[in-house]
């Protein structure tokens, strides 16, 4: 793995200073910003029923991704407690990831989904380009989601300058490391 890389969210990684490589934009308020996102790989397999080819999707895996280029710090106010409420972002959102698998499930799972297409090749085609748009969809409800819990964290959280509220989303995170 390069140094600019993606950072996958697991157990045991913690994000680090060195982590942030962006640089600091002086007109925006926040001392950091954490570029995190969703990325999805699926698996899908078609099946005649009826006359008809479906197909259905299986194996959903979704990762939470730190994005070390459009990160950054302001080197003046990089401190343990700024880095731990920039690991909470991180955490928060494989929380949300680890939530939003049960929708994954029952949305897809299970199910049969019509295609379209001439033949074979393209209909296969035609089902990786239509399940993708139809996870992608869902993935773009969880990206909203987190949106508006990480604006809700950074809020009563102060930015991680409120340190009881901090310490007790800290001790939710920790949940995280043992499941």
């Amino acid at each position: 793995m390069s140094e600019n890389d993606a950072v996958i969210w697991s157990k045991e990684i913690r994000l680090k200073w060195s982590d942030f490589k962006a640089e600091s934009n002086p007109a925006i308020f926040e001392d950091s910003h954490s570029s995190i996102k969703y990325r999805f790989t699926w698996i899908i397999d078609s099946d005649k029923q009826n006359d008809e080819i479906v197909f259905s999707i299986d194996k959903i895996s979704v990762t939470v991704e730190f994005n070390p280029l459009l990160s950054w710090v302001r080197e003046s106010e990089s401190n343990d407690n700024l880095l731990i409420h920039e690991q909470g972002h991180f955490d928060l959102a494989e929380m949300l990831r680890r939530d939003y698998d049960k929708i994954l499930k029952t949305t897809f799972y299970d199910k049969f989904f019509p295609t379209r297409g001439q033949n074979d090749a393209q209909r296969k085609q035609f089902a990786k380009e239509d399940s993708g748009k139809m996870i992608s969809i869902e993935i773009d409800k969880l990206s909203n989601i987190l949106k508006q819990k990480r604006n809700q964290y950074d809020t009563e959280t102060e930015f991680g300058s409120n340190i009881k509220n901090q310490l007790q989303y800290n001790e939710i995170f920790k949940k995280l490391k043992i499941q």
